[in-house]
């Protein structure tokens, strides 16, 4: 029996960057921060020939090519592993399409299974993008690399996705003080909605490729703001990253008209009217979880109870995806 788990992740500067249409004309910088909820992976031999998978549907299959699910499927490729004589199944302390990254986060935990049944070691990076090979490559997927390589790496990381397709990876350099405020200042809530980010990213994607220019100073904008939110970080200070926060989520909802509603707009004026200092939209935008920066975190904790709105506490994880127990 093999456990392996990755960690999902929030974005806490410079998103929408680290897709190929965009960084490959102009660099692409994101800060990320993993958290302490997860995607977790079991593969053991069976005692028959089929290959079984378990995960929101259940699969049998005697063969690669019959597989239905695709990031199951272009991993075992990817791993070189034959179809036969295992059992994987996948599970999640939060549900897909919720903007934490879980898809990353799933490919990753995977392969680091896999890899282990191989007995082939595989460093972080390779993990992160053997990942990206699959999602962005493989299967033609719009999205970007900041999910896989934070899940394998985990912590609060600066990523810079450069031009030729190498990523630099360099953890935040932030106090020890200025971390435990910042994990206990920030509060994450869902909004009720999950959804699939293909068509915001899709849009993005397309609109980035065709070099539209609306699109890409809008991108342009949200990475130096990345940039900024970094230095104020590593600064300490914890007050001009939630401003930032803010402006970087009223330039995001400008990509695209799918990236919020009016219940959202709500939630996150009425949190704004509670303590949050700053706040933003996990993921590609349309629904998931709303987060933000709050020196009070009881009066914003009301708030949002009195309509029905349903905190997740986080601590950050600074494991990144791994071996959880072999036997």
């Amino acid at each position: 029996m093999i456990i392996t788990r990755s960690p999902l992740r929030i974005s806490l500067g410079g998103g929408g960057t680290d897709l190929p249409s965009y960084y490959r004309e102009h660099g692409g910088f994101v800060v990320s921060a993993a958290i302490d909820k997860y995607v977790y992976i079991t593969l053991h031999q069976t005692f028959f020939e089929d290959l079984i998978l378990k995960y929101s549907q259940l699969e049998r299959v005697h063969s690669l090519e019959e597989i239905q699910h695709p990031l199951i499927r272009e991993a075992l490729r990817l791993a070189d592993q034959q179809a036969n004589y295992l059992e994987i199944t996948s599970m999640s302390d939060i549900p897909a399409g919720t903007g934490l990254g879980s898809s990353g986060s799933f490919v990753t935990a995977l392969l680091h299974a896999l890899h282990t049944h191989t007995k082939t070691l595989v460093p972080k990076q390779q993990l992160a993008e053997q990942a990206c090979y699959i999602e962005i490559e493989r299967l033609r997927e719009p999205v970007g690399k900041q999910d896989q390589f934070i899940a394998a790496f985990g912590g609060i990381t600066c990523f810079e996705f450069h031009s030729d397709d190498t990523v630099t990876v360099t953890p935040l350099k932030i106090g020890s003080e200025v971390l435990a405020n910042l994990e206990d200042n920030l509060a994450l809530f869902y909004t009720g909605y999950t959804r699939s980010a293909s068509e915001i990213l899709r849009d993005q994607d397309k609109r980035s490729r065709e070099r539209d220019r609306t699109m890409v100073e809008n991108l342009h904008f949200v990475k130096a703001l990345g940039f900024e939110s970094k230095n104020a970080l590593e600064a300490g200070d914890l007050r001009r990253f939630a401003e930032i926060m803010h402006v970087h989520w009223e330039h995001k909802k400008q990509r695209s008209e799918n990236m919020s509603n009016s219940m959202i707009n709500d939630l996150y004026e009425l949190a704004r009217r509670n303590g949050a200092l700053g706040g933003k939209l996990i993921g590609a935008g349309g629904g998931g979880f709303l987060m933000f920066y709050t020196e009070d975190k009881t009066k914003l904790r009301h708030a949002m109870r009195e309509v029905g709105v349903r905190e997740l506490r986080i601590r950050f994880d600074f494991q990144g995806t791994i071996l959880v127990t072999q036997s």
